[in-house]
């Protein structure tokens, strides 16, 4: 008589949950490895701009002018001496550690407490629909241009170089390093004035014109120097009391 047999069957799953592990641990690395490409792409954009901001932030503080002396002039003739104060020489350098400055976009504003002019260099064409007419690469002659054409004291300025060691700087490329100085020139010519042919030394040959301001004795004059970039340098002054007889007059500092 044979005994029965009954045949079980074992089931192994284990198979199975190893492979359900590998494929979460497949998509875990997967997504780590987007994550990963992500950041270092976000890393790279956001070095970018921080390199770009640190060089715009450096220079705005490093790119700036110094007004370090300024000197009133009056107007005359071989009679006559104005009673007020018709043209400015601003004496300007750069601060150390300054980058390179192009006067071509700086702009400077005066005020006497009455009227304000906002002037840019004269040989810039990029403004007032031209630069200063007949301008030259002859600093004198600007300036004579600057005192004696209509119009042309309440929209321009002209400069003229004291030190410049590399013979970088130009009328036609006013472009200042550091260690240069310059002189500006601003014509504050009263209604006074028109007429007279002499500024200090200067002969014009011709009569000047008015900037309708009148710094007459004890103004209060504001003058502010924009660059392009960096930080705006203000010179603030009144002047004297009376002139006297001087026809050049230590007004700033």
């Amino acid at each position: 008589m044979k005994a029965n047999k009954s045949l079980n069957m074992k089931q192994n799953t284990r198979a199975q949950v190893g492979i359900g592990t590998l494929i979460i641990f497949i998509a875990m690395v997967l997504v780590a490895a987007v994550a990963a490409a992500v950041l270092i792409q976000t890393s790279g954009i956001l070095q970018q701009k921080a390199q770009s901001t640190g060089k715009q932030s450096t220079q705005e503080v490093s790119s700036n002018l110094m007004v370090k002396n300024i000197e009133g002039v009056r107007a005359k003739n071989t009679t006559v001496t104005s009673d007020t104060i018709d043209m400015l020489k601003l004496q300007v350098g750069l601060n150390v550690g300054s980058s390179p400055v192009d006067v071509n976009q700086v702009v400077i504003s005066i005020t006497d407490g009455t009227i304000a002019h906002n002037l840019v260099y004269a040989g810039n064409d990029k403004t007032y629909d031209d630069k200063m007419g007949n301008f030259t690469d002859v600093a004198e002659t600007n300036l004579i241009n600057l005192l004696t054409e209509s119009g042309n004291p309440t929209k321009f300025y002209t400069v003229d170089r004291i030190r410049d060691e590399d013979q970088s700087f130009s009328q036609s490329n006013p472009v200042m390093n550091t260690g240069d100085l310059i002189i500006v020139y601003l014509a504050t010519t009263s209604n006074d004035a028109v007429g007279l042919t002499h500024m200090g030394s200067l002969d014009t040959n011709s009569t000047l014109v008015t900037s309708q301001l009148e710094l007459v004795p004890r103004t209060t004059v504001n003058i502010v120097l924009t660059p392009e970039s960096g930080a705006a340098t203000i010179a603030e002054f009144v002047t004297p009391s009376s002139y006297g007889v001087k026809e050049t007059v230590q007004l700033y500092p």
